[in-house]
């Protein structure tokens, strides 16, 4: 008897396996096999203002085609922005908030002093060192100086330098070269594992020494002549609606080399100086979309581009010539925002959000994307709610800060369609307010611009929005005393 229920116990289990082996037509199904984990592709490009491109300003005459089809084949992130910085090289800070996840004034030394460089604990925290830890293959190309030399050496593979010239050896082409060779290697040694790959460019920072083709495109030279200006040319860019010869007051940091000593500009905010220079901006930029070209074809021809999360951003804006400023040392809009735009597996296509992030939550949501575990030490937030389209923002208020002129210097604060700068330098000499209506004003129009629209212009003075700009300064305390900013402002409590 006990022989029987035994073999009526096996006969049981083999029809289970059976049973789970084929479908109701006795078809064998096959187990389905694990998903493969996503690859990624972070593009950071250096000085670009998202409006240089159509993605963000349709009467660009940028061309950027590889740019424009990531936009409309993922999300575009309408508020995007970097928190600020402490020193004039604004892509220092901003570069090692994308690496930590932290904010600005929780960031290693050698944020804010860039010779100090020795190891610090958050070394082992940022992009390169968790994804090694997680199985991933790391790789990095990118210019050398002006980031985070603790976490650049934390890649497996490291190819950095400054290309800023007009060459496929001394521009863009350099940086693609490297990322075209490692996908070759992986490709020839079968490597299975899945790939980050930080894509850095030294372009279009300047100096803005395009391809010659590209320049011609443009109608723009390498303008070398201090005693004389740029010709005029139709190809060139337009000047931008908020174009101004010359700010209204000082911006507070003297002798700022972006203001002062960018090589074919200088101190001049003519014509045709800024037009030429735009021209040499977007011949740089359309080189990087070149760039980005061969690298997305070479991805899809090894099949791994359906599994590729595609970040593309900027460590931060670009004036060139708004509001008669040259540079990225300031909160204007053109500066504050960056573009911003991913593309991968399960995203929505042809979307636009607003987002309200930061460049810090770049690592904590590569992270959430990846299925691995954020470091402890990261600040900023994942912003997948809002790839998922659970959430339209991650945060209801943003602030920013320029302090690397003269102290305490600028500071920002936006929430919704209000927006308040403040400025604080030149030992109190200099101390201004603006308030601005994003959405009636979204150029930041100011009264020199002489525009007819009652809020097209600074509101500051306004006693119509006094209780605005009230509540507005008090947000930007607030936010100060948040982010533990380590001074105040001359109307602040102190």
């Amino acid at each position: 008897m006990k022989q029987y229920i035994k073999q009526v116990v096996l006969i049981c289990l083999l029809s289970v396996v059976f049973y789970n082996c084929k479908n109701k037509q006795g078809i064998k199904v096959e187990t389905p096999k694990e998903q493969k984990r996503p690859n990624f592709l972070f593009v950071l490009v250096d000085d670009q203002s998202a409006f240089d491109l159509q993605t963000y300003d349709p009467n660009s005459i940028l061309e950027t085609p590889n740019i424009s089809k990531l936009a409309n084949e993922g999300i575009v992130f309408d508020q995007a922005r970097q928190m600020g910085s402490m020193n004039g090289a604004v892509c220092t800070p901003s570069r090692h908030m994308i690496m930590t996840g932290r904010t600005l004034w929780h960031l290693p030394p050698s944020a804010e002093f860039q010779k100090r460089t020795d190891p610090h604990e958050l070394d082992e925290q940022t992009i390169g060192a968790v994804f090694n830890r997680a199985g991933y293959k790391t790789m990095r190309t990118c210019k050398k100086g002006n980031s985070y030399p603790g976490a650049n050496k934390q890649f497996s593979v490291v190819h950095d330098a400054t290309k800023r010239g007009g060459t496929e050896e001394s521009g863009s082409a350099w940086h693609a070269t490297q990322v075209l060779d490692y996908l070759g290697a992986r490709e020839q040694t079968k490597e299975k594992d899945p790939f980050f790959i930080y894509f850095g460019f030294s372009h279009p920072h300047d100096t803005r020494n395009g391809t010659p083709e590209l320049l011609e495109k443009y109608g723009a030279t390498n303008h070398k002549d201090k005693n004389s200006l740029p010709a005029l040319n139709e190809k060139q860019p337009q000047l931008q609606d908020n174009y101004l010869p010359a700010h209204p007051f000082f911006h507070g940091h003297p002798e700022l080399r972006d203001e002062e000593r960018v090589s074919g500009v200088w101190k001049n905010r003519d014509e045709n100086t800024i037009r030429n220079e735009l021209g040499r901006e977007y011949a740089c930029s359309e080189n990087i979309d070149n760039q980005l070209g061969k690298v997305l074809k070479k991805l899809e021809d090894l099949g791994e581009l359906d599994n590729t999360y595609i970040i593309y951003t900027s460590d931060h804006g670009m004036a060139i010539g708004r509001h008669g400023l040259q540079g990225k040392q300031n909160l204007y809009e053109h500066t504050w925002r960056v573009p911003f735009i991913i593309k991968g597996p399960g995203l929505a296509t042809g979307k636009r959000v607003n987002g309200n992030i930061y460049l810090l939550d770049v690592l904590p949501t590569l992270c959430d994307l990846a299925g691995i575990d954020a470091p402890k030490t990261v600040e900023g937030k994942s912003f997948v709610p809002v790839l998922k389209g659970e959430e339209d923002v991650v945060r209801d208020v943003m602030y920013g800060v320029y302090a690397g002129g003269t102290k305490p210097g600028m500071r920002s604060v936006k929430k919704g369609d209000w927006k308040l700068i403040k400025y604080d330098v030149m030992d109190g000499a200099v101390r201004e307010t603006q308030l601005f209506n994003l959405a009636e004003n979204p150029n930041e129009y100011l009264p020199e611009h002489h525009k007819k629209g009652a809020m097209e212009t600074d509101l500051a003075e306004n006693p119509k929005y006094a209780d605005k700009l009230a509540e507005m300064e008090a947000l930007l305390l607030e936010q100060m005393e948040q982010n533990d900013d380590p001074y105040r402002l001359w109307n602040q409590t102190k």
